[in-house]
């Protein structure tokens, strides 16, 4: 297990009892220190823990050091392996480093060269699982990169997020979607201790429930089929971070239930282990729906709403802050100016007057979305009310649409214009748009 305050846990297994007391007294104040005498005692503590290196001596009583390396590394592949030995046999060195040891290091060693070579093995494992999460978060396009606004009620939602930011306990925003919920949980993370940790996004609307737990929680090697090697969850990438669950409503009954066991005791196992894993994360999660009239319906756990609700953040949609949208407008001119290299545009003050009525039933993302359409397809530097027509804003305006058929009409009109721009390219629009060919089929086809 991974002991919260501490930088990770290492296995010692050597035979010598001097040796294996010399190494917890070396890393006891900063690790968290196992030890094994054995090769079988070693592969319980294994499989029982999360480790993030072990010291292995090649000499055991019940098993050879190498072998045992390639045993415990079919258990977990993921913890940097050290072999410690007083065999100076350059073949074996070789064979341990092909096997998938990090270091060999000759008995008598120097304190010194174990500090460093620990140091050296806990980095680069502390790498990888940065490499990890980067690798998820550049699979994540980020149109806005700062919250803007000016509207009294934006303003006490900045107020609350410095407040707040410092807290290590759950915070839970709640609002219609595209009020920009997943800015709110980047702000908090940034401006609290865990800044300089992954935060790590779970979309949970676009994980299918099969998939879920495992992105969540990671899966051992065998645990079902396909399951070809070990995988690290989200959760355990984010460890000393932020995990921002969006979309939390969409979790069933089952998942919300485990889901809140890890909130409760930052533990949890992976998917076909029995392991025990220890986590320091702090939880922000998001949700587009009342979730007080999803537990009355049975839909979301009481329970697991308290502990997510220690902070809540109710964001306004865009027509309630009608003051930040030329503010938001101008914004969004300016990022596509320098995004694409053109020159600066702006909205006249008929299209400008005409955008600021306008309800924008799909908030920020509309607007945006809206504003990088307008710039890419207007020819002229001023964006006029009638460059604007294709989209339909006046007739969104009367209020004889739901919020989902508004969304939806939106949406159609959207592609449509996209479409037209680029002469009919569904490839092209595709790109344009940022989601997939097949998807922009569907869509025209339900459409159609």
């Amino acid at each position: 297990m991974t002991v919260m305050g501490k930088q990770g846990t290492i296995l010692v297994v050597d035979d010598e009892n001097g040796i294996r007391q010399s190494f917890k007294v070396l890393f006891k104040d900063s690790y968290h220190v196992l030890v094994a005498e054995t090769g079988k005692e070693a592969i319980d503590l294994l499989t029982k823990n999360s480790v993030d290196l072990i010291l292995l001596d090649i000499l055991l009583p019940d098993v050879n050091g190498l072998d045992l390396l390639k045993k415990l590394k079919a258990i977990d592949p993921n913890p940097e392996v050290i072999m410690v030995t007083a065999v100076k046999d350059v073949q074996t060195a070789v064979r341990a480093i092909k096997l998938g040891a990090y270091e060999y290091i000759i008995k008598p060693f120097l304190v010194d060269d174990v500090l460093n070579a620990a140091q050296r093995a806990l980095e680069k494992r502390s790498l990888l699982r940065e490499v990890t999460y980067l690798r998820n978060e550049l699979e994540r396009y980020h149109p806005l990169d700062e919250i803007i606004g000016q509207d009294d009620n934006m303003l006490k939602i900045f107020e609350l997020i410095s407040t707040i930011a410092d807290s290590e306990s759950a915070v839970l925003i709640q609002g219609e979607s595209g009020t920009g919920k997943e800015l709110v949980a980047r702000a908090i993370h940034k401006l609290g201790p865990r800044k300089d940790h992954p935060f790590v996004v779970v979309s949970c609307a676009a994980i299918p429930p099969t998939l879920i737990e495992t992105s969540l929680f990671g899966h051992h090697r065998g645990a079902f089929t396909g399951a070809i090697k070990t995988a690290v969850g989200k959760i355990e990438i984010a460890n000393r971070g932020t995990v921002f669950l969006d979309d939390i409503d969409t979790l069933d009954i089952s998942m919300q239930a485990k889901l809140l066991r890890v909130i409760q005791e930052k533990e949890f196992e992976r998917i076909g282990s029995t392991k025990v894993i220890k986590v320091d994360v702090r939880f922000v999660a998001a949700s587009n729906q009342d979730l007080s009239e999803m537990i009355r319906n049975g839909l979301f756990r009481e329970d697991l709403f308290f502990r997510l609700n220690v902070f809540p953040i109710l964001l306004p949609p865009l027509r309630e802050r009608r003051k930040d949208i030329s503010l938001l407008l101008n914004h969004f001119l300016e990022l596509n100016a320098k995004r694409t290299g053109k020159p600066a545009k702006k909205f006249s003050e008929e299209a400008l007057h005409t955008l600021i009525a306008y309800d924008w039933p799909g908030n920020v993302r509309e607007l945006s979305n809206l504003v990088e359409w307008s710039f890419t397809t207007s020819k002229e530097p001023v964006i006029e009310l009638k460059d604007l027509s294709s989209l339909n804003v006046h007739r969104a305006r009367s209020g004889n649409m739901t919020l989902k058929d508004a969304v939806d009409a939106f949406e159609q009109q959207y592609i449509k214009a996209t479409l037209d721009s680029v002469g009919g390219s569904k490839t092209k629009a595709a790109e344009i748009l940022g989601i997939h060919r097949n998807t922009l089929l569907l869509k025209t086809s339900g459409a159609a």
